[in-house]
Order: C-alpha cells, then sequence, then structure tokens
C-alpha cells in the first residue's frame, strides 16, 4: 500500500483569471479544465509507473488506451472523498504520512478541499485482487463504531460521512 499526491494547478487561477479580466470566459474555463484532467492524466501515469517500474508487480503490462481506461490493470487508486473511500478525513491521514504541503506546497482547506484545485490525492493498493467498490448506506450503529475506531466524535463522523448514512 501506498499513497500520493500531484499536482498540476500552480498558476491556473492567476491564467485563468486573466482570461475573466479579458472578458474571455471560454479560454478562462479551459485552463482551469485542463489543469484538472491534467492532474488526473499525472495521477495515472504515476500509477502506472509504480505498476510496471517502482514495485515492479505488473512489469509486464502493455495496456491499450482503452484497456486503462476501463481499468484493466492491477491494483487500485482510490481517492478519500469517492465511494471507495468517502470519509474525506483521510487526506489529512495522506498529508501527515508525505507531508504533502511541505513537500509540494498542496495544502488542505478548512473543508478538506485540496488547493490548487487541480491535485489528485489517494492510495496505492498493489495487490492483483484489489477492486473498485462502492461503500453503500450506513446505519447509526456502524456510524458509532467508526467514530470510535477513528477516533473522533459522532457529530464529526456524521459531518463528514453524511452522504452515506441511512435514512
Amino acid at each position: 500500500m501506498g499513497a500520493f499526491c500531484v499536482t498540476t494547478g500552480f498558476g491556473t487561477d492567476e491564467l485563468s483569471a486573466e482570461y475573466e479580466k479579458a472578458n474571455d470566459d471560454y479560454n478562462s474555463i479551459m485552463v482551469k479544465a485542463l489543469a484538472d484532467r491534467f492532474a488526473e492524466a499525472y495521477a495515472e501515469f504515476l500509477h502506472k509507473k509504480v505498476r510496471t517500474e517502482y514495485w515492479g508487480y505488473a512489469n509486464q503490462e502493455n495496456l491499450s488506451n482503452e484497456e486503462l481506461i476501463a481499468e484493466k490493470y492491477k491494483g487500485i487508486r482510490p481517492a478519500p472523498g469517492y465511494p471507495a473511500c468517502p470519509d474525506h478525513l483521510e487526506k489529512k491521514t495522506i498529508w501527515e504520512l508525505l507531508k504533502v504541503e511541505e513537500n509540494t506546497g498542496v495544502f488542505l482547506t478548512e473543508s478538506l478541499a485540496m488547493f490548487p484545485t487541480a491535485s489528485v490525492s489517494g492510495y496505492y493498493f498493489g495487490s492483483p485482487h484489489a477492486k473498485y467498490f462502492g461503500l453503500g448506506k450506513i446505519t447509526e450503529d456502524q456510524l458509532e463504531d467508526y467514530a470510535a475506531r477513528r477516533g473522533c466524535s459522532i457529530q464529526e463522523a456524521k459531518k463528514w460521512l453524511s452522504p452515506n448514512l441511512a435514512d
């Protein structure tokens, strides 16, 4: 298991603002969209390097773009805040482990959004058996158990996991 954070967002807001100032909404939007796509591509590129070189558990991998998009590779790279690990608080763990802010300048806002926004963080699971999944709805007793294991209040857990709470 590993963790990562990549960004392509430094300077994006400033460049986008220049276009906005010139009443060029199209290019302002494109700058932001391209930065987001490049960040995702960078995360995917780094994941491939981990699979094929750094960890080498898939060193014979030779997938087409279509196979990559269909996630036919071995291992996964889930991210906090997404269906497989919906708790955004886990970003703090990644930031502490990797010293993300000190090493990259990427920081977490009060709502745990990454800044610059064209940033991607998550985990690497190198097992060929690892598969993506979505966490379903959780009940009050599961929330209480999770909060206790995490060492946080039930209210804090409820705040971050609200989309996953059963009615």
